[in-house]
């Protein structure tokens, strides 16, 4: 990962469903949306967006490892739609592959 982004805090905007990674010069953020499903206590992840000049940097790894994290410390089961999402449990399925809905 860059270190322009190592330390950069992935922020968890529940009003917009999404969560969030900006750079240090503020411009466009890196986001993960999600839908949440009460009724089956279930976070379905649909998309992951990062601008093109923070690609490569590890930041979409980073955005899905802290939405996992907080998915698990809340008790959730994922739904990866996203294909970025879906790939990263595929390989890190030891650590996220119980959290499969």
């Amino acid at each position: 990962m860059n270190d322009t982004n190592a330390h950069e805090p992935v922020r968890h905007n529940a009003a917009k469903s999404r969560y969030e990674l900006t750079p240090p010069n503020a411009g466009e953020p890196s986001v993960l949306e999600y839908v949440l499903e009460p009724q089956t206590n279930r976070m379905i992840f649909t998309h992951t967006f990062v601008p093109p000049e923070m690609r490569g940097k590890g930041v979409a790894e980073k955005l899905v490892h802290a939405a996992l994290a907080d998915a698990r410390a809340q008790g959730r089961r994922v739904d990866p739609q996203c294909s970025y999402v879906a790939k990263f449990i595929e390989l890190h399925h030891a650590e996220f592959g119980n959290l499969l809905a």
